[in-house]
């Protein structure tokens, strides 16, 4: 049976471990969730409020969830599609949503610069890239609106695309850069958590399952082996605030599988010209992400799924065999024993592609559904939603609050089944992308 094993988690090494909690906390700021968001939130926070005492949990390992085992793509600029191009109608959505996007990765490298993180940034850009020519219609329109907003795009066929990713599978592709990057997720993560300052008070393994108001105002986080009465609690969980006893109809998680091979031979990566390290987005939601890394090894994610409950062992055996076919696809010469690491993740989604954020009762404030930018996005949600709880405002905020309308999800099973089958139709559309 394959093991749920991260290798970006791996890789970046063991972390010291934080203690439970055990008891009665008390804090100026709790801070619930340990991911990109939730960390950048108390970097912010230390340094907003020098004096007061923060506390961080994690229902786990902190900088260890669904925040490291993403594909490590720094998103400023989006793939522009339909109505989002130059001339048409929603393209002043798209400019505001690049103008945030770009916000969001300066922020990244400003974490990555102060803070000395080394986690194998790339500022090369990445691929939009197809197998089917027809799914990346309207190319020189995507390239001319890139453009305007400040990207680097440049369009690329045949022989020359395929020089630069070593196999001619894609046909067609864009290459953006000019904001868009890669980095090794799981070391940024650690990151933000090793240089998190004295201030911050991190218990892991701490699961909160209510949200109590208690006398004079404050907020009592109950767990199982204590709580944490604290006046100000921001929620960076993702999809998963019921939890918490937060009912929210707005946000859903998606579960991916991914597979990470180990590093290719000397002659391996002469087959494939040796090229330098790459990233490639489809242009379908249900379509493939690849990566070749800087370190040599290939990267595959190509399944997305609306469940219930996670992945089995036997389950994650078939989605693996489905990564080894796609990467054959690609490379006809890698087997299953090229296949070093396989695993699953989280990506928090709403129904219109932008993010809750809001302030849902005194002291209270929730930030979820990056839609698959969790990397630059979720760093910039941590900080806006600390100055935003601290009573700041910015005109990068006030644009960011514009944009926050995720949209109502229905009721179970009604959702479960409308998102299930909406899956199933994206996989199709997809599969010669797979």
């Amino acid at each position: 049976m394959t093991e749920n094993r991260c290798g970006w988690i791996v890789q970046a090494g063991e972390a010291a471990a934080y203690p439970g909690l055990r008891g009665v906390e008390q804090a100026d700021w709790l801070i619930i969730g340990g991911g990109f968001t939730g960390l950048s939130a108390a970097h912010s926070l230390a340094r907003m409020h020098p004096q007061a005492r923060i506390v961080l949990v994690d229902r786990q390992r902190a900088a260890q969830g669904a925040s490291a085992r993403n594909s490590g793509f720094a998103v400023a600029h989006e793939n522009p599609v339909g109505d989002e191009l130059l001339g048409r109608s929603l393209n002043a959505d798209y400019r505001q949503g690049s103008a945030i996007g770009q916000a969001a990765n300066e922020e990244v490298r400003l974490r990555i610069n102060e803070l000395g993180i080394d986690c194998d940034w790339r500022d090369e850009g990445y691929f939009f890239a197809v197998h089917d020519p027809d799914k990346l219609e309207d190319a020189e329109l995507r390239v001319q609106t890139l453009r305007a907003v400040g990207a680097d795009a440049q369009l690329l066929q045949g022989p020359a695309l395929a020089s630069r990713l070593g196999t001619d599978f894609y046909q067609a592709a864009i290459h953006c850069r000019g904001g868009n990057a890669l980095l090794q997720p799981a070391r940024y993560a650690r990151g933000l958590l090793d240089t998190l300052p004295g201030s911050v008070t991190v218990f892991e393994q701490t699961g909160i399952t209510a949200l109590a108001r208690m006398k004079g105002g404050k907020i009592r986080a109950v767990a199982a082996n204590g709580s944490i009465e604290a006046a100000q609690v921001l929620v960076c969980v993702g999809p998963f605030m019921p939890r918490l006893g937060l009912q929210d109809r707005a946000v859903f998680p998606l579960e991916l599988s991914a597979s990470l091979t180990r590093p290719l031979t000397d002659a391996e990566y002469r087959q494939i010209g040796s090229p330098e390290p790459w990233g490639v987005l489809s242009t379908r939601p249900a379509g493939a992400t690849l990566r070749l890394t800087n370190d040599r090894r290939l990267l595959i994610r190509n399944t997305v799924e609306y469940r219930r409950r996670d992945l089995t062992a036997s389950a994650l055996d078939v989605r693996r065999q489905t990564h080894v076919r796609g990467l054959q696809r690609r490379f006809p010469w890698i087997t299953a024993d090229h296949l070093q690491f396989t695993w699953t993740g989280h990506l928090s989604a709403t129904r219109s592609g932008e993010p809750r954020f809001a302030r849902i009762e005194p002291g209270i404030h929730v930030v979820a559904g990056c839609n698959g930018s969790g990397v630059a996005r979720g760093t910039l949600w941590g900080r806006l939603l600390a100055e935003m709880a601290s009573g700041s405002q910015s005109p990068l905020l006030s644009s960011v609050l514009r944009q926050a309308q995720p949209g109502w999800l229905p009721p179970s099973p009604f959702f479960d089944i409308g998102a299930s089958l909406r899956l199933r139709y994206e996989a199709c559309r997809a599969q010669s992308e797979s």
